[in-house]
């Protein structure tokens, strides 16, 4: 059933299942919907012109097919929306809310408006509805927990329009047209049963499968159940299940009803596998998920799954991974049945094997990437050949589409605060994996949700060191997004946290940055202080290479603050200290900065001459791009010394090396503040 694109024994990269998803019945209620689309709103019979898009309210039960009706509608209409369909999920499969902050920042990707990580609620609303200003766009809001969630990602464009799925009314919304949905009229049901059963057994007794789709009441979700029980019995008589339901005696739903016979039928193994899916992350379930759950092989696992998807009780993902969705309506019944037949000890080892496959196929996501690393290749060839990609696109591949189940992974590893030496391993792999296959910059708003929840763990298990490596990462990314005043206090609290641990390594980075920040908010005083302190303890430690750079860093904050002699004084210490070190690339730019402050200070003579110096350590270096920049200065400083044939020669001499390609300034390089992801990888992790 499944086409597999690589070797079965490694890591699939496609399968898919096929499936039927020809959408049946609901003409009346799509009727209605296409109608309330036309339909004049409340403003604009009063004369206002709409103030915002307008909501159409699919609402239902669970296995209600509350959602393929939302879908159908959204293929029916998308044509009128030339700015494409956004669709989103607000609840998980247990029934959380999500976050209208993760929510709000998947629309603004899928809009390719990235916003910054770490921003809050508030502002990527503001960022999604301005986003959405001007374009004419269809949004499909599913499993909507409540009007709150559904009116702060409302766009203010009334071209715009949202289809809402829920389980009731979306209360505080104004204008919402709502569509209340039941059961499936009887043709259309019957011919929900046919497609698993073949027409035969409904033809022969059409007064049986009507007595079945009585007692499923129509239910889309119990009749796939139904269906797919019939299949897997093509003796069975459809008037044997609908009396076996019937006769059932208990006043649960007809769902819950046909789930525990289904549940009931199959073999022990496959029964058990069954339950310990409810503990997949965000309901997304792959073969190796499934294999770890159920300490299987992975191609045993895989055909289980196929298994399940015939007999109604997963879904395929559409994905170039064999990925399988346990449908919402199912997921409480999962998880019931889970608890009433499966030790908590078992299903705490289950969760545990999971995450660790889980780790594990990070690890070899991120070696892939390392083939030139005979460490890593060695670590590599030494996995199981089914945790092994067979190339760097390969594994990428994998972590994108599997992305959403990592995070939720991550996140479930945290909330479960048993398996925190766990869930801080899975943090660490997670990180790595995302830093080697996307970059930092591009994976900053994924690695800032991972360093909270590092931070959780840490502070929950009173673990410094940890804490201080996780308040850095935050705070970091807080300064590169604008957030200085937040970055501050983070980087107290890490210094705190850094001192707590005796991490030197964490609580030197937290001074340097805590005067970074006070530089970035013109405080040069306390900025100056604050790498004087970072500085007396690199020299204590005799790390010269750090303490020559702070030295920079203490002349960058006196030279902001006017005191041009402690500037130079500085400079020179950190053109002394580079020299020392045998940093040639370091001490050219430190000269370079030295002549810049001769120059402020009204020493254009002593200027030039550290120029002509810096440019000869610059040639030594091979920095083609400082030496133009220093024989544009070069040149800035004859004319003022009224030399302007000179300066001509260094003009010609900087556009002949670098052409229109000018560089605007050189300067002592800042610390990046990038740096951060070593130290949470040192300090969070205890394995490689």
């Amino acid at each position: 059933m499944t086409d597999q694109a690589v070797d079965t024994g490694g890591v699939q990269l496609s399968g898919r299942t096929s499936v039927d998803s020809h959408f049946l019945g609901r003409t009346r209620e799509l009727k209605d919907l296409r109608a309330d689309i036309e339909r004049a709103g409340l403003d604009t019979l009063s004369g206002r012109k709409a103030p915002r898009a307008r909501v159409l309210l699919i609402a239902g039960r669970p296995g209600s097919g509350r959602t393929a009706l939302a879908e159908e509608l959204v293929r029916e209409i998308a044509d009128r929306y030339d700015g494409g369909v956004l669709r989103a999920r607000l609840s998980e499969p247990d029934g959380t809310p999500v976050p209208v902050e993760r929510t709000a920042r998947e629309l603004l990707s899928a809009l390719d408006r990235p916003a910054p990580p770490g921003a809050a609620e508030d502002d990527l609303s503001e960022a999604l509805r301005a986003a959405l200003a001007g374009r004419k766009v269809l949004l499909l809001l599913d499993d909507a927990a409540g009007a709150e969630q559904v009116d702060a990602l409302l766009p203010d464009t009334p071209e715009c329009l949202v289809v809402a799925v829920a389980g009731g009314p979306l209360t505080g919304i104004s204008d919402v047209r709502p569509c209340t949905i039941g059961g499936l009229d009887t043709k259309s049901a019957l011919e929900l049963l046919t497609r698993h059963t073949g027409s035969v057994r409904i033809t022969v007794d059409p007064r049986a499968a009507e007595g079945l789709v009585e007692e499923c009441r129509a239910q889309p979700a119990a009749l796939r159940l139904a269906g797919g029980w019939l299949a897997a019995r093509p003796k069975a008589a459809v008037a044997d299940l609908a009396k076996q339901l019937h006769t059932d005696g208990s006043d649960s739903t007809p769902l819950s009803r046909v789930f525990r016979l289904v549940h009931a039928s199959l073999p022990a193994p496959a029964a058990r596998i069954l339950r310990l899916l409810s503990l997949a992350p965000a309901g997304l379930v792959d073969p190796h998920t499934a294999s770890a759950l159920a300490g299987c092989s992975v191609s045993g696992a895989h055909t289980m799954l196929d298994d399940f998807v015939a007999l109604g009780l997963l879904r395929v993902v559409d994905s170039p991974l064999p990925q399988y969705e346990v449908p919402g309506c199912l997921q409480p019944l999962l998880q019931a049945a889970s608890e009433a037949q499966d030790r908590p000890a078992e299903l705490q080892l289950a969760r545990a094997r999971m995450l660790e496959r889980t780790v594990r196929l990070l690890q070899s996501c991120r070696a892939i990437t390392e083939t030139d690393n005979p460490e890593a290749r060695e670590k590599l060839q030494g996995m199981p050949r089914a945790l092994r990609f067979p190339g760097p696109r390969a594994a990428a591949d994998w972590l994108t589409f599997r992305r959403s189940a990592l995070l939720a992974s991550a996140r479930l590893a945290v909330a479960d605060g048993e398996l925190d030496t766990l869930a801080r391993r899975l943090m660490s792999q997670l990180v790595r994996a995302m830093v080697a296959h996307f970059g930092t910059q591009a994976a900053a708003a994924d690695l800032y949700g991972i360093h909270r929840l590092v931070l959780d763990v840490a502070e929950r298990r009173d673990l410094p060191r940890e804490k201080a490596a996780a308040l850095l990462n935050l705070a970091d990314v807080d300064a590169q997004t604008g957030r200085t005043a937040e970055a501050l206090v983070r980087y107290r609290a890490a210094l705190d946290a850094g001192r707590e641990a005796n991490d030197p390594y964490a609580t030197g980075r937290a001074m340097e940055s805590v005067g970074g920040a006070h530089l970035e908010l013109a405080d040069y005083d306390r900025a100056a202080d604050w790498f004087g302190r970072a500085l007396a303890q690199r020299l204590a430690r005799d790390e010269r290479a750090d303490a020559a750079r702070l030295y920079g860093r203490i002349a960058t904050a006196h030279t902001y603050a006017g005191r041009y002699g402690e500037a130079l004084r500085h400079w020179r210490a950190a053109v002394s200290g580079h020299r020392k070190n045998g940093d040639v690339a370091a001490q050219a730019r430190a000269l370079s900065e030295l002549a810049r402050v001769q120059e402020y200070a009204g020493r254009p003579e002593e200027s030039l001459r550290t120029c002509q110096e810096a440019v000869e350590w610059a040639r030594r270096a091979e920095d083609v791009r400082l030496q133009a920049a220093l024989q544009l200065r070069l040149a800035d400083t004859l004319e003022h010394l009224g030399d302007p044939a000179g300066a001509r020669l260094h003009r010609g001499t900087a556009e002949r090396m670098l052409g229109d390609e000018l560089p605007e300034s050189v300067g002592e390089p800042e610390p990046s503040e990038h740096g951060a992801n070593a130290c949470e990888i040192r300090s969070a992790s205890t394995e490689d």
